[in-house]
């Protein structure tokens, strides 16, 4: 009999794609396998507040983003509905690496994940999706479980070399955040000696000290009305459209926080960079038009946003021997 109380799974159809929901009682958390296994909806219930942005432009089936894509750009940017995302093997823009072209964000964001359930009880959910690249010889999957009472997703990720030679990858947590959660005044807090890389000067990862002390706070999220931001603080500038990289983590895990916060953890030896996006409505072409309001908190294995190969030439990139799996746990809970 179908539970509507603890720990449930229910699976669904959302813009003609199979998605699959895990919830308990404070908790909804909608999983899309059939586009790159993409987190659709993280929503915290007491609160009403999903802390997940949505693109204006809406969730597109993967056939579309197969066969519509004008250009390697297109390919990731024509069909991103926001969310949470899985970048694998190429992080940023496209690239080409030992003959395979690379389109952005790379393979696995776009591909459908098969999936099965591994647990639905009252105690437990929880999900396993896999796929496999393409252009590379490279196996991914990944675990999603929700526990009963808990405000905590937590994920278990594996990628794993099907091939006899060694292989370069980016891999990466495409997190980003925006309204309702996201407002002005939102303060992002981070681990002791934490240090931030200009993307400018990300082919030479050598960084600064942004503060001693800590847990030290980053400056409040700037207001969307295209004014002075606080974030000169830790950037050259205060531009409302940028990124730039942290590094230094002792521990993997950050916290962003307004009315109502979450917390991400992760292991921060596997992906030791966390990539900070800022679009905040300055970009009025192609492809926000003015109309996103959101920050990018992205953990990633490698840097810059240049794709594989840039990553690869500045020594960033990760290197999966023959065969060799490398496992990523990573936790998201609600501060409430």
């Amino acid at each position: 009999m179908r539970r509507n109380w603890a720990a449930r799974l229910r699976h669904v159809t959302i813009d003609g794609l199979r998605a699959v929901v895990l919830e308990n009682e404070r908790l909804r958390v909608t999983v899309v396998p059939g586009k790159g296994g993409d987190v659709v909806e993280f929503l915290h219930k007491p609160t009403d507040t999903d802390f997940v942005w949505l693109s204006p432009q809406g969730l597109r089936a993967p056939r579309d983003h197969l066969q519509g894509a004008a250009d390697d750009v297109a390919q990731f940017t024509d069909h991103y509905e926001g969310g949470w995302q899985e970048v694998f093997p190429n992080g940023g823009a496209p690239s080409e690496y030992r003959g395979a072209r690379l389109a952005q964000h790379g393979e696995v964001a776009g591909l459908p994940w098969d999936h099965e359930v591994l647990a639905d009880d009252e105690d437990e959910v929880a999900i396993r999706l896999r796929v496999r690249t393409r252009r590379l010889p490279y196996r991914m999957e990944k675990i999603f479980r929700l526990r009963s009472g808990t405000a905590a997703l937590e994920i278990e990720g594996r990628a794993v070399n099907d091939s006899d030679v060694p292989l370069h990858a980016m891999w990466g947590q495409h997190i980003v955040y925006g309204h309702p959660f996201l407002r002005p005044g939102a303060r992002i807090r981070l681990p002791e000696g934490v240090r931030v890389i200009p993307h400018e000067s990300a082919i030479n990862p050598a960084g600064r000290r942004v503060r001693a002390g800590g847990p030290w706070e980053w400056p409040r999220v700037p207001a969307d009305d295209g004014g002075e931001t606080d974030l000169s603080v830790v950037q050259d500038r205060g531009a409302p459209s940028d990124i730039v990289y942290l590094t230094g983590f002792n521990e993997g895990w950050y916290e962003i926080e307004g009315d109502i916060g979450i917390r991400v953890e992760w292991d921060a030896t596997l992906l030791p960079y966390l990539w900070m996006w800022q679009e905040l409505g300055a970009s009025t072409g192609y492809p926000w038009w003015g109309r996103a309001y959101t920050v990018g908190l992205e953990p990633f294995s490698s840097m810059p946003t240049d794709g594989l190969a840039a990553a690869v030439a500045n020594g960033t990139a990760l290197i999966l021997e023959p065969h060799e799996t490398k496992v990523l746990r990573l936790r998201a809970e609600v501060m409430a």
